[in-house]
């Protein structure tokens, strides 16, 4: 009766926002097609299976690359693709934009008080303790101790036999199975083989993606009162939302039980990874529980949805490829085995990886709210508590940034074009590229994600070649984390002549 009731009421004030627009002809310009009372619902909500591409196409028709949207049941909110915006919200007046409520109440039945869902105090202690697992020699150790024995002895015999049986594989799946373990043996020092492909799913890997998936949803909703009623009620999305939170704690909540066993028999000893040095500084088992939590979202689909898409454009990119496969293969062999200072010259795999992540970021905008009225540098005004949301994936297509070449994929763009042939990149604007936010809250696993996709693709490359099944092309599903609608169906094939490590 609740859900009649509602949907009537809805359809009411349709039926009157349709013939008020339509008498008095309001419609903003450079914005969604808009009606008194709903804003732009209708428009939203026709356009809710290809929204990237809605925002892009009016933010591209603005001279200020910003749009206003204002829409029944949701927040003023304000999506910016300009860089001077994005470089005051995530730096110069950082602090009058924090995640805020809004956007904590979405995630938060999943990421509680974790460093991506907290702001002030709370965040900065986290980000501290995070920080040492990204130095410099962390990164050599986890190419040594995880990404070698993840790849090698598990990734490579995947693929040798589905090249020996020709038989199709879902390389997404793949890539989202490697990048889970070895998220879960940095952060967690647990080992869930979710390589095996023999065996089904862990009940924790589904259950992270029945969370992020009904998550999102929440944020993508036309009138956000229907899941929190939902979620009152206890019913469709939000039950299924409410029984893998479970799961997710009280398998991460086991771990670290684990965790502190280990460290007691070992006299506080418990490993390098980032659970035991939360351990180690006594914070509250609910505080870890949370971060471990985020950072197995933040690391597991980013960098396999980036490698995905990076497979996706050179099977369809075969001199790209061909140029790859040389400095991957030349670089192999001169150093014997990829190792980090190997990967660090491979400058065309970067550019490639670069390239890819403009077109395809893993996280397609990102938003904050304001703490205070605001005016943002290209003079749009910005309430108290509105939503302010930045633009990745707008960005890689505007030509004002990227020039008329900008929906193709040319990772010669991020070379220094006076020397290109020395292979030097060049210095990119971090507020024009944001796929890694910037400013103080830059992410701080960014160095570690390129060094495992280096070393993951230079690794299939210089033995295997990708074939995509079908050749259509692919659609971009925006979630917590962005990727491939259905997958990604490949057979492989090894690469004649290639190198082994």
């Amino acid at each position: 009766m609740f859900i009649f009731l509602l949907t009537l009421l809805l359809f009411f004030v349709f039926l009157l926002s349709f013939f008020i627009g339509k008498q008095y002809g309001y419609q903003r310009n450079h914005t969604p097609p808009s009606h008194p009372i709903i804003g732009c619902l209708v428009s939203f909500y026709q356009n809710r299976h290809r929204l990237l591409d809605w925002y892009t196409e009016h933010i591209a028709q603005s001279p200020t690359h910003t749009i206003v949207v204002h829409r029944l049941g949701a927040r003023r909110t304000v999506v910016t693709a300009n860089p001077r915006n994005v470089e005051y919200i995530l730096k110069t007046n950082f602090a009058n934009f924090p995640k805020g409520k809004p956007f904590t109440e979405i995630l938060g039945d999943l990421l509680g008080c974790g460093i991506f869902n907290v702001d002030g105090e709370l965040w900065q202690v986290q980000r501290k303790l995070a920080s040492h697992e990204f130095s410099t020699r962390s990164l050599k150790d986890f190419i040594v101790k995880t990404l070698q024995e993840e790849v090698q002895h598990r990734l490579i015999p995947i693929l040798e036999q589905a090249s020996r049986e020709q038989h199709v594989i879902d390389l997404q799946d793949v890539l989202r199975r490697l990048t889970f373990d070895t998220v879960c043996k940095v952060s967690l020092g647990y080992d869930p083989y979710c390589l095996d492909l023999e065996k089904p799913l862990p009940p924790l890997l589904t259950a992270f993606d029945t969370a992020s998936e009904v998550s999102a949803a929440r944020g993508a909703a036309p009138v956000f009162l229907l899941w929190k009623m939902k979620r009152m009620l206890n019913m469709g999305s939000e039950k299924a939302l409410k029984e893998a939170v479970k799961l997710v704690h009280e398998s991460v909540m086991k771990i670290i039980k684990g965790k502190k066993d280990e460290m007691t028999y070992n006299e506080k000893k418990g490993g390098t990874d980032l659970l035991a040095r939360l351990l180690e500084a006594g914070q509250e088992e609910t505080v870890v529980r949370d971060m471990v939590i985020s950072m197995i979202m933040a690391g597991r689909d980013t960098t396999s949805a980036a490698m995905t898409w990076l497979f996706w454009l050179l099977s369809k990119h075969r001199e790209e490829e061909a140029l790859l496969v040389k400095e991957v293969y030349g670089g192999n062999k001169q150093c014997e085995g990829l190792d980090y200072e190997c990967l660090k010259e491979m400058k065309l795999l970067k550019a490639c990886l670069c390239e890819s992540m403009r077109l395809y970021p893993p996280v397609a905008w990102d938003s904050k709210h304001a703490s205070g009225a605001d005016v943002l540098p290209d003079g749009t005004h910005v309430g108290k508590g509105e939503r302010v949301t930045y633009f990745p994936y707008g960005m890689g297509r505007m030509e004002s940034l990227w020039g008329k070449d900008c929906y193709e994929f040319k990772p010669e763009r991020w070379f220094d074009e006076e020397n290109v042939d020395n292979g030097v990149l060049k210095g990119v604007n971090p507020y024009k590229f944001p796929v890694f936010q910037a400013g103080p809250r830059v992410c701080l696993g960014r160095e570690m994600a390129f060094i495992q996709m280096e070393y993951v693709v230079a690794s299939i490359l210089n033995r295997f070649v990708i074939s995509p099944v079908s050749d259509e092309q692919p659609r971009f599903v925006p979630l917590l984390t962005a990727h491939m609608a259905g997958g990604f169906k490949v057979r492989i094939n090894s690469r004649t002549g290639a190198g082994t490590q």
